[in-house]
């Protein structure tokens, strides 16, 4: 298995998990565990295992900047009416090329662009 754990957010989709599955990455899929879950428990479950949170739930944004809350990295796709293909093909563009660079970062893929920021 590759070292990068991966949190795999309720909306994202199940061809992501079984995507980054493939590519031998560990996944923890939210839908999996409880569908319900809230933001703040996604984020204590991705500290406490040293994972990257995948998420479409803008609310992280507001958890991490506003609140300061920790995390281990937060990539935010805004694809609200993309179909599962599209985030999976935008997932296969940046997890290869970006995986280290976002690590412990926020970022946020929006109309084609990825941007990291610090936190």
């Amino acid at each position: 298995m590759k070292n990068q754990t991966f949190i795999v957010d309720v909306g994202v989709g199940k061809i992501i998990e079984e995507w980054l599955k493939k590519e031998l990455y560990e996944v923890i899929a939210i839908r999996d565990i409880n569908p319900d879950m809230e933001d703040l428990h996604i984020i204590e479950i991705a500290i406490k295992e040293d994972a990257f949170i995948i998420s479409m739930d803008k609310d992280f944004e507001e958890l991490v900047f506003k609140n300061k809350l920790n995390h281990k990295g937060i990539l935010l796709l805004r694809l609200e009416d993309a179909v599962a293909e599209e985030k999976l093909a935008a997932i296969q563009n940046i997890i290869p090329q970006y995986v280290d660079e976002i690590k412990d970062k926020f970022a946020v893929y929006q109309n084609g662009k990825l941007r990291i920021r610090n936190f």
